[in-house]
């Protein structure tokens, strides 16, 4: 029978491979597909608007243009080689970036298209952005993750707060950043080559010339190469981090071109310089506005609220300039000049989360708790970071609810940086005295003289104290034998501090020692961290 066992995992282990084989919709290929496609339709859907928060939210003050931009990506989508509900979008970001959801979800920055020279261009990278959704790029990645599940089984905001310089990943709460994660996820070489080689295809389809497809990319070789020499930045941190580029790219591109036999086609430069003369027009400002920013990373507080303002004056309808005096007037420890700016930017804009994460904490800082929840609260629906939910933390501990402190505590806590520190010395400030077992880590051990001895080290982020235990003696099978007296510390013990206790038995046996457990009994947080 036991002969048998291994034939049997192996089976079972085929059969679900069998079961979850499919036929790729672009490329034709049999694989492995253990997420549907209502999997990745619900994945997009989910994940489309959180994501686009995150990612510097919906560009509104030129809404022309994600018209414009979904226009010329419907075409594309119309020639596909996978029916998928497409939506396309603009994104307030000066990083040059663009990206694809599973399921057809698809936003470019504005970044990236004033780098962009004519409508053929942008249909490159439209067209690539389809295939990566189409042909389940992101869906693949996380089969790959199953995958690696399977076989080890069978072997056995941004919101400046304080600093400028915190980037909003580190700031995302528990379970906020999937859609991050996905389009972050850099992609390997045959997805991107998949992508260039079909998405020129989709391009001949539309009537575009797909020569741009070589062009663009050989302006992304030429700008991630200034860029390592020291030049524009945000390049590498945008769509050079997802999507590398490469003179390998190039020549691909262009053989891919010469098999296409070199149609031709529409290049629409003068219609994309037309479509995109007013965004041109207040680059300026925007410029401004990250120069504001990137003096503000270096201190210079001054310099940056100056710059802020010029950028403000230049475009007075652009709510992230409000935002961003309001972020300075925050690292500058003044909430109440900071309110008036973020009042501003929720009327310019009031569907995105930073400004009304900003205010809450600004009520917040100046004790007007009932007005800070409700913000903080709107915030966290439209993407939950971890300082909204740190302070509406605070906000139910000091209302007594502490059952409602820890959940919120526990999604801030996974987060990066400050904040996620202080909401696990929170969460573990009211949760050690109900779980002081989850908090210290004890072994037991003989000292010279032979008596037994418990090694305890306290594993919470805030220090304890009034920490009681107990020595218990197991049998084979794990019952309680015998108990010893409790055991109390005389002293706090520090996060990460362990020490060797007195377990009060006396000598024991060496054999037995193995067979000795401690139970925590008790602690406390100390007070006043």
């Amino acid at each position: 029978m036991d002969r048998l066992r291994p034939t049997i995992l192996a089976a079972l282990l085929l059969a679900a491979v069998l079961s979850g084989c499919g036929v790729n919709p672009v490329t034709g290929k049999q694989e492995i597909q253990f997420v549907s496609e209502s999997q990745e339709l619900q994945i997009g859907a989910s994940q489309y608007a959180p994501t686009r928060q995150g990612e510097g939210g919906d560009y509104k003050t030129i809404p022309e243009l994600t018209a414009y931009v979904s226009e010329v990506g419907q075409k594309l989508a119309a020639v596909s080689d996978r029916p998928l509900p497409y939506e396309f979008t603009v994104l307030n970001s000066s990083v040059p970036n663009a990206w694809a959801l599973p399921g057809g979800k698809i936003a470019v920055n504005r970044g990236l298209l004033t780098e962009l020279e004519n409508e053929a261009e942008l249909a490159a990278v439209l067209g690539h952005e389809i295939v990566h959704a189409a042909a389940r790029h992101g869906a693949k990645a996380q089969e790959r993750g199953t995958l690696l599940q399977v076989g080890m089984v069978a072997a056995q905001v941004g919101i400046a707060m304080s600093d400028m310089d915190q980037n909003l990943g580190g700031l995302l709460a528990a379970g906020a950043g999937v859609g991050a994660q996905l389009i972050n996820t850099r992609y390997g070489r045959d997805a991107e080559r998949e992508s260039d080689h079909y998405g020129m295809e989709y391009m001949k389809r539309a009537g575009y010339d797909p020569s741009a497809a070589v062009t663009l990319q050989q302006k992304f070789v030429a700008l991630a190469q200034k860029q390592g020499g020291g030049g524009q930045a945000g390049w590498l941190e945008g769509l050079f981090a997802s999507h590398p580029p490469s003179e390998e790219r190039v020549q691909n591109n262009r053989a891919r071109l010469a098999e296409l036999g070199s149609p031709g086609g529409e290049l629409g430069k003068e219609r994309y310089a037309a479509r995109l003369a007013p965004l041109r027009r207040i680059a300026p400002a925007y410029d401004k506005a990250d120069q504001a920013v990137a003096a503000a990373r270096k201190k210079d507080l001054k310099g940056a609220k100056a710059l802020a303002a010029e950028a403000e004056k230049m475009v007075p309808n652009e709510a992230r300039f409000a935002l961003l005096r309001g972020d300075l007037e925050m690292a500058g420890k003044d909430p109440k000049a900071a309110l008036s700016h973020y009042e501003r930017a929720l009327q310019l804009d009031g569907e995105y989360f930073a400004a009304w994460l900003g205010s809450g904490t600004a009520y917040y800082r100046l004790g007007n708790r009932t007005e800070a929840a409700q913000r903080l609260e709107r915030s966290a629906k439209l993407l939950p970071t971890a300082p909204a939910l740190y302070y509406l933390g605070n906000i139910a501990k000091e209302s007594g609810n502490l059952e409602r402190a820890l959940e919120l505590y526990k999604g801030a806590a996974g987060s990066q940086g400050e904040i996620g520190k202080a909401a696990a010395a929170e969460y573990a400030s009211i949760d050690v005295q109900r779980n002081p077992g989850n908090y210290v880590a004890s072994a037991p051990q003989l000292d010279a003289r032979g008596a037994l001895v418990a090694i305890v080290e306290n594993r919470a982020p805030v220090a304890i104290a009034d920490l009681a235990l107990s020595a218990v003696l197991l049998d084979g099978n794990g019952a309680i034998v015998q108990q010893g007296p409790p055991v109390r510390l005389g002293r706090a013990l520090q996060p990460g501090e362990r020490i060797a206790v007195d377990a009060g038995v006396g000598q024991v046996a060496p054999e037995l020692v193995g067979r000795v457990r401690f139970r925590i009994d008790g602690a406390r947080p100390v007070q006043g961290r």
